[in-house]
């Protein structure tokens, strides 16, 4: 009995030994500190060495930073594999941790979630698989300081929002100058997640809320994906966290000094995660705690978030599942689609906000007024919130599009996005549309390494086009067809044109010597007299064309066969 009595105490020594391996830092300082980047992965091996039957963590990818992209896999039925997964009717959800990692909220929360799973203090569904990244951008958690994020409170010390390259990566995710963001697109396809969830911390405004909610906007998500975002999805969550003590509300994007004359609904276009996911058809959705919260309350509302979109992603699977299917069908056929969205800022919804008083004082370091919030007088009123959004710019969709094999960088995007596509097996001439770029505005100053084009105009004319064996063909009849349409026409907001793929059209690399090209354009316009007639009517209009010798001899030489036809000409070509 007494030998008997010693094993048990052992027993119970060695499991609470056990346990407390996986007490996170976060725990072992009362929610001062977060863990650093290897105390995470090294939590994350022990956890899923202990739990091998729940959890898994694998390597996908490079990052700047030079360590490997982990991502730890949740399934209750020790299946691992993601195309077995989704065959076995599971719901993935994918969670990104510390994009930013000055917002590290996600790390600490995912870490204990995992933990709380596998000792069965927390139940996950036998219908949900968690895959979480548990550090993406590993070079700014590296560069490790408490002076960062001057304005949130807490934890001590944390990561910068840079990543290697001093990147901001929740801009990077079309464009992908990072090993990181194009690490996330194998995740991505390889998870084909239904619900997508990436953890930050918002700045701005103080308020009571202590964390809020930007959700992918339900009308650029389209169809019946949209009305089931807008009005079960985010209506489910918010009664979820309700009944768990939070009071959530849509990310306070506003714009006016303060939040009381209501806000509109963030626009994430593809540059973000969630606008990105939305191109495959995924529930997007971006946590925002509020900086200015203790860093334990936000770390247990961020917690309390993710127990909720388990919840209600389970109990809506079947939902979930055929309103995906449905949509990755149904955009196959579809004949054209918006590239653009606009606000209606006549239409709103009214969401109960719960804010602080706010008032101008003299500034103690200019003596100039200067906005204050009073926490000494919350209020809770109805306030405008502008989220009903019109498509514009409707596009139609091609039979297929052409890009050339020199234009490999843009190939190399296509394939790391899983894009159906084949090589031409010989020289070929095919009748196509064509675009030039007729006009477009760039950004002054660089916005992450590029110098962003806006407001792009092109013209579209028909020709035949020789091709060469090893182009690129892309058929039209594929569930990335939205993808495709946003980033291929270059009139896209975050279209790979607009990203400055395509610059090295937008430089005359022919020309010609004034004096020389004098005889050669006279002999030419005898020849083709259309073009002195055109030229002719051109002066009697333009002044400053009539009155420049150089101006006249250079609009002959565009509308001639001399004029170097890739000047201008967009390399992307549209079969029909």
């Amino acid at each position: 009995m007494r030998k008997l009595f010693t094993i048990i105490v052992l027993m119970l020594a060695c499991t609470t030994t056990q346990a407390q391996q996986f007490i996170t830092r976060y725990e072992k300082t009362d929610g001062r500190e977060t863990a650093t980047y290897p105390e995470v992965i090294q939590y994350y091996r022990q956890l899923t060495t202990r739990y091998p039957q729940l959890l898994k963590m694998i390597t996908v990818g490079a990052t700047d930073a030079g360590f490997p992209l982990h991502l730890v896999i949740c399934s209750p039925t020790k299946d691992f594999d993601f195309n077995s997964l989704h065959r076995k009717n599971k719901r993935v959800l994918l969670i990104n941790n510390g994009i930013h990692p000055g917002e590290p909220d996600g790390i600490d929360a995912s870490m204990m979630l995992l933990r709380d799973i596998a000792q069965g203090k927390t139940k996950l569904p036998d219908n949900i698989v968690l895959a979480v990244i548990p550090v993406y951008n590993i070079g700014g958690a590296l560069n490790r300081s408490p002076n960062y994020r001057v304005d949130q409170n807490g934890p001590d010390a944390f990561g910068s929002r840079g990543n290697a390259q001093n990147l901001d990566l929740n801009r990077d995710f079309i464009k992908t100058d990072s090993k990181n963001a194009r690490t996330f697109q194998e995740i991505y396809h390889l998870t084909d997640p239904d619900v997508f969830i990436d953890n930050h911390v918002s700045n701005g405004a103080d308020y009571q809320h202590i964390i809020t909610l930007l959700s992918t906007q339900y009308n650029k998500l389209g169809g019946p994906m949209g009305e089931f975002m807008h009005n079960a999805f985010e209506p489910g969550l918010y009664k979820l966290m309700k009944t768990k003590g939070y009071d959530l509300v849509p990310y306070v994007n506003h714009f006016d000094e303060t939040p009381d004359s209501g806000w509109v609904e963030f626009s994430d276009l593809p540059r973000y995660s969630s606008g990105y996911t939305t191109l495959f058809h995924t529930f997007g959705f971006v946590p925002e705690t509020h900086m200015l919260k203790p860093y334990p309350q936000r770390v247990k509302a961020t917690y309390a978030l993710m127990e909720s979109f388990i919840q209600f992603t389970s109990e809506n699977s079947a939902t979930i599942k055929q309103l995906r299917d449905q949509t990755k069908q149904s955009v196959v056929t579809q004949k054209s689609f918006p590239l653009s969205w606009k606000f209606d800022m006549n239409k709103y919804s009214l969401i109960t906000f719960k804010g602080f008083a706010s008032g101008h004082k003299p500034s103690a370091i200019s003596g100039l007024p200067r906005l204050y919030y009073d926490r000494s007088k919350p209020y809770e009123k109805q306030i405008k919130f502008y989220n009903y959004a019109n498509a514009e710019n409707y596009v139609d969709k091609p039979r297929a599009y052409i890009i050339p094999q020199g234009w490999w960088a843009v190939i190399d995007q296509l394939k790391n996005n899983h894009v159906q596509m084949h090589r031409l097996p010989k020289d070929t001439t095919i009748y196509v549309e064509v675009y030039h770029i007729s006009d477009f505005k760039t950004y002054p100053k660089p916005f992450e390494k590029h110098y962003l084009h806006t407001d792009i105009k092109a013209t579209s004319t028909k020709d035949s086009i020789h091709f060469r064996s090893g182009d690129y063909y892309i058929p039209m009849d594929q569930t990335a067809n939205r993808f495709l349409m946003e980033t291929l026409e270059p009139t896209g907001g975050d279209s790979f044109f607009a990203w400055n793929f395509f610059d090295a059209i937008l430089g005359q690399k022919e020309g010609y010597s004034p004096y020389v090209f004098e005889d050669t354009a006279a002999e030419y316009l005898k020849t083709h007299p259309e073009l002195q007639t055109l030229l002719d009517k051109k002066k009697a209009i333009d002044t400053a064309l009539a009155n420049s010798a150089s101006a006249q001899l250079n609009f002959i030489y565009k509308n001639s066969p001399y004029a170097e036809p890739e000047y201008m000409r967009y390399p992307v070509y549209r079969v029909l």
